[in-house]
């Protein structure tokens, strides 16, 4: 914002997946750089990924009934605990941050009682007097790119004009990632993460294992992730062919682990876009349940791959409706091969090519991370 008027204390609102929280960062970025003071609401789900976020100098924490997989039921507690919380914050300003099929409005009553005098929101609901900017968004918009059109009209802009000149370029960024050798070991490695909030955006665990089992075959050393809740799907996938890293890592400490891969395998899950936050290309196994196009991963070169016109396209289904999982367990072995070597990963003959006569590793020939560059969000 700009003016000589002081700065506000303003409050961005997520309330769902890590995933979504981390695809806010730029549009936060942007707020944080013309507020005094700025927090993130959001879900149990986002609260380590707002942690990570630059730009945010406080976190509340509300499990909203209209959220999620699993909503809780209404509290009267837990929604008066929310309402002292807001109203001690003292914000002046609020954005309500919500995908194109959800709404705003729940959330946005609760900020009005809490005595929030200007809020702004995307809404194809009439909003009566709880929005102050009721804003419509583009269609087809990234996720990223619509928080950043809102943020925009709300009157807050990246350091720099949104990607323009020597400041801020709108990439998807957390804090810098740990080093985290201790748990990888030493050496280049590809990440694959089998598992997924929405087991329709997941390969099957018996897929995801056979992938391991050609990547190790191709020369690749590869590092399986997963949850604390998911050390029995990481341990059969990781197999005898891969290091299984699944329930050793916190959001923060898997950022340093997806900072160090060549290229993370990973469905349409938070670590997708917590490698994209980190800088590291992603080869995604995407679901046509949601449209790639808005959720697809973002800022870094990429690789989408599954059937996006599958039969269950944009059903945003959590299981898959069709016999046999085809959209993403009928992704071949050498299609996976061929994706990572497009994003710069080696297997064992391309490292011996790359091998210089001294003995030492030649410089990757087309960018940093050994493969084509691409403009950002592109697809290789």
């Amino acid at each position: 914002m700009s003016g000589s008027r002081p700065r506000p204390r303003t409050l961005v609102v997520r309330l769902d997946s890590a995933g979504d929280v981390l695809l806010a960062g730029p549009a936060v970025r942007a707020v944080a750089a013309g507020s005094a003071h700025t927090a993130l609401l959001c879900g149990p789900q986002g609260g380590q990924a707002a942690r990570l976020l630059p730009g945010v100098d406080e976190v509340i924490e509300f499990d909203a009934p209209w959220v999620g997989l699993e909503p809780p039921p209404v509290s009267r507690v837990e929604t008066r605990r929310l309402l002292h919380a807001l109203t001690a914050g003292r914000f002046d300003r609020a954005l309500v941050l919500v995908s194109y099929h959800q709404s705003p409005l729940p959330v946005a009553l609760l900020l009005r009682l809490a005595g929030i005098g200007w809020i702004a929101a995307d809404s194809e609901d009439y909003p009566g007097a709880l929005l102050d900017l009721r804003h419509h968004r583009l269609p087809h918009r990234h996720e990223a790119l619509a928080a950043l059109d809102l943020a925009r009209d709300a009157g807050f802009t990246l350091p720099g004009g949104d990607g323009n000149g020597d400041g801020d370029d709108g990439a998807l960024r957390v804090h810098t990632p740990p080093h985290t050798t201790h748990l990888t070991g030493a050496g280049p490695y590809v990440v694959l993460h089998p598992g997924a909030a929405v087991p329709a955006r997941a390969w099957s665990p018996g897929r995801a294992a056979r992938a391991v089992a050609a990547l190790a075959a191709a020369g690749h050393r590869v590092v399986v992730t997963g949850g604390p809740g998911e050390r029995d799907l990481t341990a059969k996938v990781a197999g005898g062919h891969g290091l299984d890293l699944g329930g050793a890592t916190d959001l923060r400490t898997l950022s340093g682990v997806l900072a160090a891969a060549r290229v993370v395998v990973a469905g349409n899950t938070g670590p997708a876009h917590l490698a994209a936050a980190v800088g590291t290309p992603v080869a995604c196994l995407f679901a046509p349940v949601v449209p790639a196009e808005r959720w697809g991963p973002y800022g870094v070169p990429h690789v989408l791959l599954g059937d996006q016109d599958a039969g269950c396209a944009r059903s945003r289904a959590r299981h898959c409706p069709l016999p046999g999982h085809p959209c993403l367990d009928g992704v071949g072995d050498a299609e996976v091969l061929a994706a990572v070597a497009a994003l710069g990963g080696e297997g064992r003959a391309a490292r011996a090519r790359r091998t210089a006569p001294d003995g030492r590793r030649a410089r990757p020939p087309h960018g940093p991370n050994g493969g084509a560059e691409t403009e950002r969000g592109a697809t290789v």
